[in-house]
């Protein structure tokens, strides 16, 4: 079963420092997108929504926060250490420990490095796994924030938008030259808002307590299986983490997006293997760490010409409604409900 809600934030702001257990109350509305590369549509399920985009409510109070849609629900209780999941139309749920969850997450990424050396190996090059974590140990991140100066009022609120661009590439070499991965968050920003930082505080926490960072929304099994299959996601995501007091205020709306960048190198032999007719092969550098995995991520693109760039997952999230009157049955099991 997966642990989460079925919406996707900035990743910007993935705290993994300690905050307080106890929250103020809070509650939120908020409409999300997803756009998945075909890299990550074996966790899609984990996604759900129409095209105009999923509706959640989420609310917090004390050491408990929910997460809600019309289908689908989630509690997490950091004081319990317990997540119950719930199935609004079943009127059933589902509860785990975080310990449970965390073994998870290992067999998660246990599994998800089993596919890697497969995929390794079908690339029948013995030293591919030695020379990718050479050039793994090398990579450098780059982040760039940029205050673009642009305005807009987004559901009353008036708000300036903001890049947040981290990019990972080979030591001593361009993106474009290596490869690598490149995250761009572009964020319309209102002043600080209180209330909406005890929602980010309480995901940190979470997210502290599973001992990894995470995009929140994920399921921390199916985060695990991204992070096995695209090791250059973590360091990227700590970076940003790092780097967020750079940028003031609270975030309505935020459009994510995580993409594989092919060397030059790579894009030029796909070009040619495929005007030849023949599969690609792994090349070097930090684009050919992504090789065959990054290729998968553009398998909706199959029939076309090979790109640069290959999107693995975008996400927009817009925050409708704030309150901070948190009834104790908006973070309970509802009535009527019952444990599988």
């Amino acid at each position: 079963m997966t642990y989460l809600r079925p919406l996707v934030a900035a990743t910007a702001f993935l705290g993994l420092t300690a905050v307080s257990s106890l929250h103020a109350d809070v509650k939120t509305e908020e409409r999300t997108k997803f756009e998945l590369g075909g890299m990550l549509g074996k966790v899609a399920g984990m996604f759900g929504g129409k095209d105009e985009g999923t509706m959640s409510t989420i609310a917090v109070k004390g050491t408990r926060q929910s997460m809600m849609t019309d289908s689908a629900g989630q509690i997490i209780d950091l004081a319990e250490e317990k997540v119950y999941q719930l199935d609004v139309r079943r009127k059933t749920y589902r509860v785990a420990t975080f310990a449970q969850i965390r073994q998870q997450m290992e067999e998660a990424r246990a599994k998800a490095e089993k596919a890697m050396r497969e995929e390794q190996a079908k690339q029948k090059d013995p030293d591919a796994a030695s020379a990718q974590k050479q050039i793994q140990d090398s990579m450098e991140i780059d982040l760039d924030v940029r205050k673009t100066g642009q305005s807009r009022t987004i559901n009353g609120y008036n708000t300036n938008q903001v890049l947040v661009i981290v990019t990972v590439r080979e030591k001593g070499k361009t993106l474009d030259q290596s490869g690598g991965l490149q995250i761009t968050t572009d964020m319309w920003m209102a002043p600080q808002i209180p209330a909406l930082k005890e929602v980010s505080d309480f995901q940190a926490e979470y997210a502290k307590k599973l001992y990894g960072p995470m995009i929140q929304g994920a399921s921390p099994q199916d985060m695990a299986s991204a992070l096995a299959f695209y090791p250059m996601l973590k360091p990227a995501l700590e970076r940003m983490n790092a780097e967020k007091d750079k940028v003031q205020g609270t975030s309505i709306l935020t459009t994510v997006k995580v993409e594989g960048v092919k060397s030059a190198e790579q894009f030029a032999q796909e070009q040619k293997q495929r005007e030849e007719g023949n599969k690609p092969t792994v090349s070097g550098g930090v684009g050919g760490l992504l090789g065959g995995l990054a290729k998968r991520a553009a398998q909706n693109k199959v029939q076309g010409d090979p790109q640069p760039r290959s999107m693995v997952m975008t996400t927009t999230t817009e925050v409708l409604k704030i309150a901070t009157d948190v009834p104790a049955g908006d973070v309970a099991i509802p009535a009527g409900f019952k444990q599988q």
